[in-house]
């Protein structure tokens, strides 16, 4: 078979990726961009009920989520491998039926909803861009989540955060805001990530577990890397999974995605993880 992993290097890789995807995914089981690299890993190992079975919960996930027609889609691609699945054609019936309720009593919602999300994601972009003064590197965000929560005082905020100075090089990688939290013992890292997680939805990967792609790092800028503390560690298949301490900078997500054509897949990562990981891809 062709989709099964060459090598046992590979099939290494693959089965470190899918034993933690599997965790991620039990634990956030409407989190369907670790769901599809999960069907992805068990394709190329050939796992056929494995892949079935992931793409039904990536529909169902879709389902949970409003979006219909990405769950159609979905469906339609076990439809391909198995024709006579009734489980799909049951999921598929009862989607038409909710489309159809749905274009009865509002027409057009769902149709009007794709076209939003597009443009949300265009303004954003638009902003980066034309954003001369000021970047959006998560800090107003974070303070909300951290002060206005009165999780930590203002002060201890200010002590904490770092603002980068973009003018200067980075010639070692810059810690984290929760990273400073814990070093001067105001909050814990482990609260923080769990706070993080809920407030951002990223799902959380313990790194120190994974076997991190330290070629694939060396492929970005090391500037890049550093400044936001973010750290590229895997790919697969047209994605690339990428760390991060903090999941509410948009510079980071705009300075790394300038440097790929592929897909970024942000997960919540220990910042020591990726200081030291950095460290070891940088030195």
């Amino acid at each position: 078979m062709t989709t099964v992993a060459q090598n046992q290097g590979e099939e290494a890789q693959l089965l470190q990726t899918i034993e933690m995807f599997e965790v991620i995914a039990q634990s956030q089981p409407n989190d369907c961009q670790s769901l599809e690299i999960l069907k992805e890993a068990y394709t190329k190992m050939g796992r056929e009920e494995d892949v079935i079975n992931t793409s039904k919960r990536i529909a169902q996930a879709y389902m949970q989520s409003g979006q219909l027609s990405s769950a159609i889609l979905e469906y339609e691609t076990v439809l391909q491998r198995r024709p006579d699945d009734a489980d799909v054609q049951a999921a598929l019936k009862q989607i038409e039926d909710k489309a159809n309720n749905v274009a009865v009593q509002s027409a057009g919602v769902e149709a009007a909803a794709v076209p939003v999300s597009q443009s949300d994601t265009a303004g954003f972009r638009k902003k980066a861009h034309t954003a001369t003064t000021e970047i959006d590197d998560g800090h107003k965000t974070m303070r909300k989540i951290f002060v206005e929560s009165k999780i930590i005082s203002a002060g201890d905020f200010d002590l904490c955060w770092r603002t980068v100075d973009l003018t200067a090089a980075a010639s070692d990688v810059v810690e984290p805001f929760i990273h400073a939290l814990a070093e001067k013992k105001i909050l814990a890292v482990e609260k923080s990530l769990k706070l993080l997680a809920d407030k951002s939805r990223a799902a959380f990967l313990p790194l120190e577990k994974y076997d991190v792609d330290i070629d694939l790092t060396r492929g970005f800028s090391a500037e890049v890397c550093r400044r936001w503390c973010v750290l590229p560690f895997d790919r697969m298949s047209k994605s690339i999974l990428v760390a991060t301490a903090n999941p509410f900078n948009q510079q980071a997500v705009k300075d790394l995605a300038e440097a790929t054509t592929h897909r970024l897949l942000w997960y919540l990562a220990p910042p020591a993880d990726l200081i030291s990981n950095l460290r070891i891809a940088f030195r």
